[in-house]
């Protein structure tokens, strides 16, 4: 309360101050107005967008020294310097560009400035701020509803997030406009792309089903990431940096600049590795990232070329919950249960509490490169209308490598090995699960924007063709079976096209209304066995209406509110269909209602927002405990489920050298009539439990965030970083024993830069993770079972590193 008293002191200081209206129109050369200009007020959180007649208002600013700054997509940006002590109209003429900028390409898939979502927007500066060899989703971290994970527990190697509790194979991703997630999995794997950070220029997050896309369906947000844009002077960059668990991030950057007033080239090289928190959690990552560029007054052509390749420790098993406690009763349980053998369970015993880790084979390693290709064309036909066009073609192939002990041969569809005395029926045995696809596709959109309206026509067609085999590489007893036995192979073949049109309209210079309708069509056909010899013949066609309606009005100049409602369908991903049980109920697409209110507020030195949101799911995929045939877990469909919340934002520039930044989610996560089921090891069979109304798993109803940042002196930075993340259940019973607890995490970030003269300026920076050596579990996984008339689990809980840290060095030459 103290502190909530300060900041209202301070903020009735701050409003209390000398205040005068700023104004201005905008024109072309021609002196004709532009509408929907973007002006920005640099160093506040002040923005307006210019209105049919090329005006602007900034009213009641705070006397004093301002830099305005004006874009228009085709003109030159537009700086002025400006100091005001009185009210100030001024007439801006903006020049037509020699050359397009590549904002174009992402223009179809975001969010207008007034489009009626709950939306973040990070700019290349933020990212690299940010970026010190950690994956995206700790880069993301700080957003509104963000969550995200470890499972090496420093940030790198294997991560993800989600979202209002939703995770990553339910959240849309595309880059430059071009789907990124995983085709049949739904997924998105950032190990894969390490250090995309380092050429990305921003990154938009809209929460909630969003605006129409390309790509798999977004039932939590959509991530739009748009790479390197152009840059007219040439540059050198280095970024280096270094850190707890032998963690060592190596980045070079360069760019040729604007050549002959057309051509462009950017190149980047990266590698990151580290030993990770967890025993033997190591990670091996290199990537490259290229593109080059041909750009006019009226076109662009660009390719865009990026690859990644890592080789990680895997790290997926988590820590028991009786190591965590050291519960030594519990540890022997596992083994006295089957659950582990009696070498796992002494090595469990005798491990960190904190850093345990089940595999200890020494290549019990992930295996994966990823190869992106983008051909990207926009062409502008006048001054309100464009067309983008994109190719694309990725192609991914790994593996990754296990030690089994005691394996059937049966199980493998091996022959036993038989011997003078005796026929074996089992072995120990390595294996290798492979996955080789091809994803390619194109986009289209044609750009329309004029006056009162802004409309887009977009489609999009992909297909994606994917192997999927299994190797056993060595046998203790190989017996008559080859080198190399394949133990099964499946394919999958997914083809999907969508076409939108959105459309919005001004109907005064306050309101506006918004319209957006997408159809989408998905076949998906699967062929062949799966690794526990099941068939997986069988073939799925969807068609989804995903119609989307807002409204927004703009109360003052400095203020918004916004309504709006739209609809999600989502088809099941390949392991929801490959796990289900043939002779059981089959897994149905989920529907989605999102209903999203909010109203946001800009001041010249504060800043605030609230969005409530209503999340209606229909048939929703979660897991209840049910088993399939083979006895493995599947994701059933439950008739209703939601989420409802509200996400607070606020900014308050307290001094010039002192912001605060922080945002907030309290959110109620449930599943109506939910019935559990537990393997009953006594009968051999299912025990069923009628729970009633439960919390989703994995959506904390408390997410919150805080950034403070202080310049006590030029060029240095200082920022204190807080999150914290509500108890979690990790999974969907509700029960206490089954969940995660909350946690307060804390870094401190330093930074300083200097300007030797030899180069540029070199920026040195030193962070702090987890300052406060907080112990605490950011994902984990549970099963549970019946035995001997008493309810037991097995579990796996990923622990997160204590207090370590990073320091390095960008140069700019």
């Amino acid at each position: 309360m103290k502190l909530l008293f300060s900041v209202l002191i301070l903020l009735t200081g701050v409003l209390g101050f000398a205040q005068s209206n700023l104004s201005g129109r905008i024109t072309t050369t021609e002196n004709e107005a532009l509408p929907g200009a973007t002006i920005v007020m640099k160093g506040t959180s002040l923005g307006a967008i210019s209105n049919e007649n090329g005006e602007f208002l900034f009213p009641k600013l705070k006397n004093g020294r301002y830099q305005l700054n004006v874009s228009f997509i085709g003109y030159q940006p537009y700086s002025t310097e400006i100091t005001l002590s009185k009210d100030l109209h001024l007439a801006i003429t903006l020049q037509k560009s020699e050359v397009m900028t590549d904002e174009v390409f992402v223009y179809a898939t975001r969010a207008g400035v007034n489009a009626p979502v709950a939306s973040s927007r990070l700019t290349a500066n933020v990212l690299r701020e940010k970026n010190i060899g950690q994956d995206i989703p700790y880069i993301l971290a700080t957003t509104p509803s963000f969550v995200s994970t470890s499972d090496a527990g420093a940030g790198v190697g294997y991560t993800g997030f989600r979202i209002r509790g939703t995770d990553a194979n339910r959240i849309n991703v595309t880059i430059n406009g071009i789907p990124f997630n995983e085709a049949e999995s739904h997924d998105v794997y950032w190990v894969d792309m390490p250090d995309i950070t380092s050429s990305v220029e921003t990154v938009e997050i809209q929460r909630g089903v969003g605006t129409s896309t390309q790509g798999a369906a977004a039932f939590g947000a959509t991530i739009n990431m748009q790479t390197t844009t152009l840059r007219e002077e040439p540059y050198g960059e280095y970024s280096g940096s270094a850190g707890s668990f032998n963690t060592f991030k190596n980045t070079f950057s360069t760019g040729s600049g604007l050549l002959n007033n057309h051509f462009s080239f950017d190149a980047r090289l990266s590698a990151i590795t580290s030993d990770g928190f967890i025993d033997r959690a190591f990670t091996k990552m290199n990537s490259y990232y290229l593109s080059g560029g041909y750009y006019s007054g009226q076109s662009i052509v660009k390719l865009v070329v990026f690859s990644g390749k890592e080789k990680t420790y895997q790290a997926w098993n988590g820590v028991p919950s009786v190591r965590l406690n050291n519960d030594i009763d519990g540890m022997k349980r596992y083994e006295e249960h089957w659950l582990y053998s009696a070498e796992e369970t002494a090595e469990m015993l005798a491990s960190n509490p904190r850093t345990y880790n089940l595999y200890t084979y020494e290549n019990e390693t992930d295996n994966y490169r990823q190869d992106h290709y983008q051909l990207l064309y926009n062409q502008k036909f006048g001054p309100s209308i464009n067309m983008n066009t994109a190719l694309f073609y990725t192609h991914g192939q790994g593996y990754y490598e296990q030690f089994k002990k005691d394996q059937e041969f049966g199980d493998y569809g091996m022959k036993n090995f038989i011997t003078d005395r005796d026929t074996i029926t089992s072995t120990d045995l390595i294996r290798q699960k492979w996955l080789y696809n091809h994803f390619y596709g194109g986009t289209y959109s044609l750009n329309y924007k004029h006056l009162k309206s802004d409309i887009t026509l977009g489609a999009g067609w992909n297909r994606y063709d994917g192997l999927h085999y299994g190797k056993v590489i060595w046998a203790e007893f190989m017996g008559e079976n080859p080198k190399d036995f394949e133990w099964y192979r499946g394919s999958g073949l997914k083809t999907d096209f969508n076409i939108y049109l959105k459309y919005n309209v001004a109907i005064s210079t306050q309101l506006s209304l918004y319209a957006d309708l997408q159809y989408r069509n998905i076949l998906h056909s699967i062929d062949g066995i799966d690794d526990d010899l099941r068939d997986l013949t069988q073939d799925h066609n969807y068609d989804f209406l995903n119609p989307k309606l807002g409204i927004t009005f703009l109360p003052t100049s400095n203020s918004k509110a916004y309504l709006s409602w739209a609809v999600g369908n989502r088809e099941p991903n390949r392991s929801n269909f490959t796990d289900a049980d043939p002779n059981g109920k089959q897994p149905t697409f989920e529907t989605l209602n999102d209903f999203e209110m909010g109203y946001q507020l800009s001041c010249n030195n504060f800043s605030a927002g609230a969005n409530l949101y209503l999340m209606l799911y229909k048939n929703q995929l979660i897991l209840t405990g049910e088993i399939n045939d083979v006895g493995s877990a599947i994701m059933v469909n439950v008739d209703k489920s939601y989420r409802t919340g509200i996400e607070l934002a606020a900014g308050v520039k307290i001094l010039p050298t002192l912001s605060w930044n922080l945002n907030t989610t309290l959110s109620s996560n449930k599943i109506v009539d939910f019935t559990e089921y537990v393997d009953n090891w006594d009968t051999g069979g299912q025990d069923s439990i009628s729970i009633g109304t439960t919390n989703i798993a994995f959506s904390p109803s408390v997410v919150a965030n805080s950034v403070i940042d202080y310049e006590p002196i030029p060029r240095l930075k200082l920022s204190f970083i807080s999150q914290y993340v509500g108890k979690q259940y990790i999974d969907n019973s509700s029960n206490n024993s089954r969940s995660l607890n909350a946690y307060l995490v804390n870094n401190l970030k330093l930074s300083y830069t200097i300007q030797p003269g030899f180069v540029k300026d070199i920026q040195i920076h030193l962070q702090v993770m987890n300052l406060f050596n907080e112990e605490y579990e950011t994902n984990a996984w549970v099963y549970s079972y019946i035995y001997d008339g008493s309810r037991h689990k097995m579990d796996g809980y990923f622990p997160q590193a204590g207090i370590h840290f990073m320091i390095g060095a960008n140069i700019k030459f």
